[in-house]
């Protein structure tokens, strides 16, 4: 992908995701104070669930903290498994597996899904039972990854399990230094008392390179706003084209090539920000087609704009004319006035909502590593 690390380093190597700030201000004091309180805690805990992004499993890993969490009973959760490809998927539970490393995709919104992540971590426990009547799970994980969302899940679980259950009180693990108030947390099991603890913090990762910074910005876990949109949405497509992801997207089997098209007869207002998890609403019939017209349109023009393309993905010159094209006809794939002044960035936003809610298609960022280290 000589091309593809050509351009991220042409025109994306001015940011710097460092300690120190640099063009961008990613670790600011308070998340170094965060990070210092999250150290002390994980002293306390018996087992970690260390939540990634099953689209980044190695991207999304806190890199500050794997020493020691590699060195505690750890159980890997690769989180949002509906939006990763499952072709792909697999071989990444083999690479965690023959590094020794307990892992288990998981959807944070699925039940059945975190039932299955907590007998794994019951039965890790039950393997190792100590003297202690009380043990201790810890939930980490960088933004974004579905921290919340699994501890929502484990919560909702754990209330029909043990419904009067209080949270875990004081004197059972004692105050934390320089913390005012207990650990508090939700029994999962009994015999031995299993209590996951419900205050993961917030964990900032130290990013290594400016490519795993700009993966975790597309998976959410940075803020577009620290990186910028349109920088985000040019790494996208420059991932799309050197994989030839546009290429593929011709043998779907969608409506368009069926000849199918859906003309509302009333005005739409579907806003594609209501497809994110926050503000998810039940979707009407009308809205379904829409985004599959609009994702249709989408795929079309890039499939076109790829598929008559001339020049070398190897060459970032040629793969840059390539994005500059094709962020020219995504604006009529998504509708939007060619003359709109902030176009280009009204063209990245509406494109990597898509993305991120899995409309272009399941997808993994991450290259599966060929020799065996420790994740």
């Amino acid at each position: 992908m000589g091309g593809l690390k050509g351009l991220v380093k042409k025109g994306l190597g001015e940011m710097g995701f460092n300690a120190e700030g640099g063009v961008v201000n990613w670790f600011p004091g308070h998340m170094a104070a965060a990070t210092r309180a999250i150290r002390t805690r994980l002293k306390l805990a018996d087992l970690v669930i260390e939540v990634r992004d099953s689209r980044i499993p190695l991207s999304s890993a806190h890199g500050d903290l794997q020493p020691q969490l590699s060195s505690k009973r750890r159980v890997i959760a690769l989180n949002k498994k509906d939006l990763a490809n499952p072709n792909i998927m697999h071989k990444w539970v083999n690479y965690f597996d023959s590094c020794n490393q307990d892992c288990i995709p998981i959807n944070a919104h699925s039940k059945s899904s975190v039932k299955k992540l907590l007998e794994l971590v019951e039965f890790k426990l039950k393997e190792v039972i100590s003297r202690e009547p009380t043990l201790l799970v810890m939930v980490v994980g960088v933004p974004n990854v579905g921290k919340s969302a699994l501890i929502n899940s484990i919560h909702q679980i754990a209330s029909s399990h043990f419904p009067v259950q209080e949270k875990l009180k004081r004197a059972t693990v004692g105050p934390l230094p320089g913390v005012t108030q207990d650990i508090a947390g939700y029994k999962i099991a009994h015999q031995p008392s299993i209590y996951v603890l419900d205050t993961p913090g917030v964990l900032v990762p130290s990013i290594p390179d400016i490519e795993t910074g700009l993966k975790l910005a597309l998976a959410g876990s940075v803020k577009d706003s620290v990186v910028g949109e349109e920088r985000i949405a040019q790494y996208l497509l420059a991932v799309l084209n050197t994989r030839g992801t546009p290429l593929h997207w011709r043998h779907w089997n969608n409506r368009k090539m069926e000849g199918i098209r859906y003309e509302s007869q009333d005005k739409h207002e579907h806003n594609l920000k209501d497809l994110l998890p926050k503000r998810k609403k039940p979707p009407n019939m009308s809205d379904v087609l829409y985004i599959e017209d609009l994702v249709t349109e989408v795929q079309c023009a890039l499939y076109k704009t790829l598929a008559e393309f001339n020049g070398s993905l190897e060459d970032e010159n040629d793969l840059e004319n390539l994005i500059e094209q094709q962020f020219e006809v995504l604006k009529k794939a998504l509708k939007i006035p060619h003359k709109t002044s902030e176009a280009r960035l009204m063209v990245s936003k509406k494109f990597l909502t898509l993305f991120r809610t899995g409309k272009l298609g399941p997808f993994i960022l991450d290259d599966v590593p060929e020799v065996n280290s420790v994740p």
